[in-house]
């Protein structure tokens, strides 16, 4: 039988407690019963964090007679923290865009950080046994534990710096859930219960607001509780979440407030029970005190985010920081980059934890594989990922920085007008929250195959391939901008621009004129265009760390790529021929024979098999490679930029991993793109690794030429680089098959250059930055696909093909 001195709380207290921790029912398993917890300080208590001989248990926190009256009920027996504390903090907030950045904490927040904030001797009570401020409670002389290490993130000794806590004593309201999208609208009932809301006499919330309708420490725990981390509702999630109403019983607790747009989060990659089928591994379920073999997607929001994380993370991100952050000197958590400050923000070491190879991998294999990530920033050529190589090498914090759910960044925080805030992160190209696993953003989310990762090459023959470009599952609900370019009377035309964010839904349109992203390069262009660099000469620098090296091909800066694909064509093709013959202006070349170029990305060329060879044989045109030759699909297809730009490949090999991640080749290429590569080696297997040969092969006659006369087999234009004929960029440009022109080359590089190739006695091969790189080719006559002969090329005065002579190809610069 217990005495009363045991127990020590008078019924007046033990009502008062029933009182407050009524705001919400415990969870169905879990029942208040405080004596078993971790709140028990008493010398009964299950932990070694205890008094050595005071048996009282609720004294630690509470006692029926002089209380402090500054605290919130109830009857509160400690003194409050006089600390100052730095409050979370973010440019997402959307409680700072409506009232500011968050005050200190207070109300009931105030007596949970009395201990949690490690200032205060967890023994320093009010009264003890009759006596008012008396010495700490024997064998409590401590402040809190720091368990793992203060700043690891596995410890719940928060300090007083609180940016990577949960935000706690602000209003949760309408206004903020409107403001935000992707919140619950207070008072928010399922189930004919109230979820989360404000407490009344008839109202007890199960996710408690409190009295100024504030979140506070006690609306997510309740300290009596015996459950895990002392949470009112589940930690993990039980059964795959359904996406519609929240179910108290089955969801995890953060979805009592954070929706996430129901089914996109349920659907998504991250939380797909049929998906996220990957089970953590014992050495990081038990750092992370998840039950012996919990799933990826059981785990669910705390996958990537901890509602107290390491210090140092942003927006609650697990293990988000470079160097080690577990406490421990492996750094089996977050292994970082050398040279990266140790506890600094790195959001990619959120990502790193699955996404990588080897034993710091904190889930082992599941339907369908993880890829290795990590791995391809290892490459020569890489995103700039780390802090040390964002900002073109000067940054010296991390510049990312959304503003809302759909993660948008502003311009300049993207490098408009100052290049130093450039960067790339792996929240800048996806949304966690939506991804799924499909080669199309419109596909079913549960698909298991882990080939199905990304875009299809060469889109589907049902739309003849003009679902090349669309966005694949991977890139859905990202964001990123459409061009717009009206007439294009020059080239390149800088575009308007129009942002593409938001969840696509269900039953998603692939339709360009949704409002949400459909297609690939609009991602893309967002950084590569002068929406976010500078227009008029002004893009980034070449040469950051990782970076391509300035000089490379003549190049030292990036270009507009938005403005190399400006095009005035339609999808599917509507001119019956070349849609090139529709952009010209008055300032291209003078001829309708010559017209736009540009690799199919945005829109199709409408180069059909016909347009090219004159023939509708099937076969007839054969000098592009799989996917990208069947026959009826050519000139209708379209192709995503990650069909050029990732992982190098061998050959005409595909790389484990999509995407411009990283590779080892310049410009983030598949291949090599070098005035090393001649046509002669662009054989049937690509030998020579050529970025142009992974999908051209010019050993085969047949293509635009005239056969058997100005094709790719002659002599001197096989010893030749491609460079010499083809601008070393080869988006889009102004002139057909993208061929330089040395005779418009005044016009074209401005005053100072010539043309000193005009004959046979010319030394001079001619490097204008970016698109001129060692040329040599002038056009004596613009001739249609099929009637190009060799006597088109070369200058007024010359024949055959002396214009390709050894003087010319090997002299000069």
């Amino acid at each position: 039988m217990q005495t009363l001195r045991q127990i020590r709380v008078p019924a007046l207290v033990a009502l008062a407690l029933l009182a407050y921790v009524a705001a919400a029912p415990a969870q169905l398993n879990t029942k208040a019963n405080i004596a078993v917890t971790k709140h028990n300080l008493s010398a009964s208590g299950p932990e070694t964090t205890k008094a050595t001989a005071e048996d009282q248990i609720c004294v630690f926190c509470h006692t029926p007679h002089a209380a402090n009256t500054s605290a919130p009920a109830p009857l509160w027996n400690r003194k409050l923290s006089s600390a100052t504390y730095t409050p979370y903090t973010s440019n997402s907030l959307d409680t700072e865009r409506i009232l500011g950045a968050l005050s200190q904490p207070g109300g009931s927040s105030k007596l949970c950080l009395s201990c949690h904030d490690g200032t205060m001797a967890l023994g320093t009570v009010g009264v003890l046994d009759g006596r008012s401020d008396p010495a700490a409670v024997a064998g409590l002389t401590g402040t809190m534990p720091a368990g793992a290490g203060a700043t690891s993130g596995f410890t719940r000794n928060l300090g007083i710096d609180l940016r990577n806590d949960h935000p706690i004593s602000f209003r949760f309201d309408t206004p903020l859930a409107t403001s935000d999208g992707e919140l619950r609208d207070p008072p928010y009932s399922a189930g004919g219960k109230t979820v989360v809301g404000q407490r009344s006499s008839a109202v007890r919330p199960m996710l408690p607001l409190d009295h100024e309708g504030k979140v506070q420490c006690t609306s997510c725990h309740d300290p009596h509780l015996e459950a895990s981390k002392f949470l009112r509702l589940n930690r993990l999630q039980k059964n795959a979440a359904p996406g519609t109403t929240f179910n108290p019983s089955n969801d995890q607790i953060c979805l009592g407030c954070h929706n996430k747009l129901g089914a996109s989060w349920s659907n998504s990659a991250h939380a797909s029970s049929t998906v996220a089928d990957e089970t953590y591994t014992l050495d990081a379920a038990t750092r992370r005190e998840f039950p012996t073999g919990t799933k990826a997607w059981e785990a669910a929001c705390l996958n990537c985010h901890d509602t107290h994380a390491v210090q140092g993370s942003r927006r609650l991100l697990r293990e988000g920081v470079a160097g080690s952050s577990d406490g421990t000197t492996s750094g089996s958590f977050s292994g970082g980059f050398s040279g990266e400050p140790a506890g600094s923000s790195a959001i990619e070491e959120t990502c790193y934890q699955c996404h990588q190879g080897g034993a710091s991998k904190v889930i082992d294999v599941g339907n369908g594989s993880v890829p290795n990530i990590k791995s391809e920033f290892a490459r020569t050529r890489r995103m700039p990922i780390t802090t040390s190589e964002q900002g073109n090498g000067l940054a010296t914090t991390e510049r990312h920085d959304i503003s809302d759910a759909n993660f948008i960044e502003t311009p300049d925080k993207l490098g408009l007008g100052n290049h130093a805030t450039r960067h790339a992160e792996c929240t800048d190209c996806h949304n966690p929250h939506r991804v799924i696993r499909n080669s199309l953003f419109t596909g079913q989310p549960g698909d298991a195959n882990s080939n199905s990762r990304t875009h299809t090459a060469g889109g589907t023959s049902g739309l003849k391939g003009a679902d090349g470009n669309v966005a694949s599952g991977v890139l859905r609900g990202a964001w990123g901008v459409e061009p717009t370019y009206g007439i294009v009377t020059s080239w390149p035309q800088v575009p308007t621009y129009t942002v593409k964010s938001g969840d696509p839904g269900t039953n998603p349109s692939t339709a360009r004129t949704q409002p949400y992203l459909t297609r690939e390069y609009q991602l893309c262009f967002k950084c590569h265009s002068d929406y976010s660099g500078t227009a008029g000469g002004n893009m980034p620098a070449l040469g950051y760390t990782g970076g391509t090296p300035a000089g490379t091909m003549g190049l030292n800066r990036y270009t507009n790529v938005a403005a190399e694909f400006a095009v005035n064509a339609t999808d599917p093709p509507t001119s019956g021929r070349d849609q090139g013959e529709l952009g010209n202006g008055t300032t291209f070349e003078p001829s309708d024979t010559n017209h736009r170029s540009w690799h199919p990305v945005m829109m199709p060329t409408g180069r059909t098999p016909q347009e090219r060879t004159n023939s509708t044989t099937v076969g007839a045109f054969s000098n592009i490679r799989a996917p990208f030759n069947t026959h009826d699909n050519v000139g209708y297809q379209t192709m995503h930029c990650s069909d050029c730009h990732g992982a190098n490949a061998t050959g005409l090999s595909e790389p484990t991993v999509q995407g411009p991640h990283g590779s080892n080749n310049d410009f983030l290429l598949k291949g090599v793109w070098s005035n090393a590569v001649k046509p002669n080696t662009v054989d049937a297997t690509n030998s020579d690794n050529s970025i142009c040969g992974r999908c051209h092969n010019p050993a085969n006659t047949a293509g635009g030429f005239r056969n058997g006369d100005a094709s790719h087999s002659f002599s001197s234009k096989q010893a030749s680089s491609c460079t010499s004929c083809h601008i070393a960029i080869p988006h889009g440009w102004k002139n057909k098959a993208f061929l330089v022109n040395l005779a418009c080359v005044q016009r074209e590089g401005g005053a100072g250059y010539s043309d000193a190739c005009t004959n046979v006695s010319g030394t001079t091969r001619v490097t204008i930055e970016p698109y001129y790189y060692r040329a040599i080719l002038r056009i004596k006559t613009w001739s249609r696909s099929t009637a190009w002969q060799i006597g088109s090329c070369g200058s007024s005065g010359s024949d055959s093909e002396n214009w390709m002579s050894s003087t010319c190809e090997n002299g000069g610069s």
